[in-house]
């Protein structure tokens, strides 16, 4: 039985995949679609992480769709709501039908005699593979690894006799009350965990190697709740999102530019909420400029008051080894602890770790250049989505989703049924992205080269990318084109 043709293809039913899934549906009605998630039900992140407390980092307005309008009067939204935002808007717009669920993409083949991809597909629950066919890819995947989170080798781990868990696999009859917890890190998962346990954990522990930027921010937009009361939704929500976007830009470019006054104005702000006899400069002063790394947003100040009450603390040491009942640092200090939870961090993967090739010959995207940071040199008609570290990942996300679009209709206007990314020769190579948490920093050998000039810059700024990914001609002189047979393009 020939394996069925897919116009396009998109791996990963999260917020990206589905916004992609949304975009391709509502430009291309009549084409044929396939949504294919490893998991059994939409949301990806918001569906994988279980953890108590689990939020955005980023506002709804922003980390919500463009084209569907997130409603609610939370700066910062829950998980579970998250989740049932993109069931519901997939639902709206007709593309749950399409979605392979338990499906995991193992391999992704190009061939130029056809100019498809073969996709090898395992079905997580019988192990058994089977191959579609598409002319198009787009991996909305994510950037981490869902069976597994990272954790650091600690010495002594088997010794401690509590439990030890890691947020990623959160256990669902976890209960926290009563509990001395220490939780390892510092960054969005910590800070979002702590202040939830410490409501009923006899007293929960921070310990960091070293401190992160920690911003409070309101739980609610009152202005942007002003506007929605006054003015018509749709010019509400539009006001609301630029309001949000340009706040957040402006704060990232102020604080790039002039890295000690937002060092200090994070400095006083932590000061002010934490008391002032408060060790600010050992627990709360990084060693890296504010957004060399991601800052951890949280809502009403809800960890700074969990340490103010005493029901939390924070430790900046670091682990000579797990001991049976809890932890011992290299200053000689012992934490006690009936659970140790790890938040320490993420394996970060592309395209899900679908191997990737081309006319037989494996692609690898450590020797490939980035496209405007979502195509590979040399690897024809695919697009894996990577987001923001400065802003809402779903910002970039879409911005991909509406090139992607246009790219296509690009193609089938002229009748190409090939594109592929094509770099300069002699093209200095760069990181693929300027950004120094430890969860990149680990694999950046293994991700696409930056270039020197547009298009093979991965620029982390939205107004940028408005205008490279919407209105810069797709025929830039970077993209080559080419057409298949007539029998190929009308395959089915």
């Amino acid at each position: 039985m020939d394996a069925p043709i897919y116009d396009t293809l998109i791996i990963g039913a999260g917020l990206s995949g589905i916004g992609a899934a949304c975009r391709f549906k509502t430009a291309f009605p009549n084409d044929s679609l396939a949504v294919i998630e490893t998991r059994e039900a939409i949301g990806g992140t918001w569906d994988l992480f279980r953890y108590p407390g689990i939020r955005s980092d980023s506002d709804m307005l922003t980390l919500g769709y463009e084209f569907r309008p997130w409603v609610g009067d939370k700066f910062l939204a829950d998980g579970p709501s998250i989740k049932n935002y993109v069931e519901t808007v997939a639902e709206e717009y007709g593309v749950t039908p399409h979605i392979q669920f338990g499906s995991k993409v193992e391999r992704l083949s190009f061939t130029a005699t056809d100019d498809l991809w073969t996709v090898t597909i395992k079905d997580v629950n019988s192990g058994q593979m089977r191959e579609v066919q598409a002319r198009f890819v787009m991996s909305a995947a994510g950037y981490y690894k869902y069976s597994e989170g990272y954790t650091p080798e600690f010495r002594g781990r088997e010794d401690f006799k509590g439990d030890i868990i890691h947020p990623q696999h959160w256990p669902e009859a976890f209960d926290p009350t009563g509990k001395e917890i220490i939780v390892i890190g510092s960054g969005a998962t910590a800070v979002t965990l702590i202040p939830e346990l410490a409501q009923s954990a006899k007293h929960v522990t921070m310990l960091q190697r070293s401190p992160s930027y920690v911003a409070s921010i309101p739980s609610k937009d009152h202005l942007g709740n002003v506007l929605n009361a006054i003015l018509p939704a749709k010019l509400a929500f539009k006001v609301n999102r630029a309001k949000n976007i340009g706040i957040s830009r402006y704060m990232y470019k102020k604080s790039r530019k002039n890295p000690e006054k937002a060092r200090e104005w994070f400095r006083k702000k932590t000061q002010k909420a934490l008391g002032k006899d408060y060790p600010v400069e050992t627990h709360f002063n990084p060693r890296y400029n504010p957004w060399d790394q991601r800052v951890c947003m949280i809502p009403d100040e809800d960890m700074f008051v969990a340490i103010r009450e005493g029901r939390a603390s924070v430790e900046t040491d670091h682990i000579e080894r797990f001991t049976a009942d809890g932890i011992l640092l290299k200053s000689g200090k012992i934490l006690n602890a009936d659970v140790i939870i790890t938040a320490t961090g993420l394996n970060v993967v592309f395209n899900g770790e679908a191997e990737i090739i081309v006319d037989g010959e494996p692609a690898e995207p450590a020797d490939s250049f980035g496209y405007k940071g979502m195509m590979y040199s040399g690897v024809p008609n695919l697009i894996s989505v990577f987001g923001y570290t400065n802003a809402s990942w779903t910002l970039r996300a879409d911005l991909m989703s509406q090139f992607a679009v246009r790219l296509r209709r690009y193609m089938k206007e002229r009748d190409y049924s090939r594109v592929v990314p094509t770099a300069p020769d002699g093209m200095s190579k760069n990181p693929w992205i300027d950004f120094q948490a430890g969860y990149l920093q680990r694999v950046m050998d293994k991700l696409p080269a930056q270039g020197d000039h547009h298009p093979w810059l991965n620029i982390q700024d939205y107004k940028l990318d408005q205008k490279l990914m919407l209105e810069d001609s797709i025929d830039d002189g970077a993209l080559v084109f080419s057409k298949a047979s007539k029998h190929v393009m009308a395959a089915e």
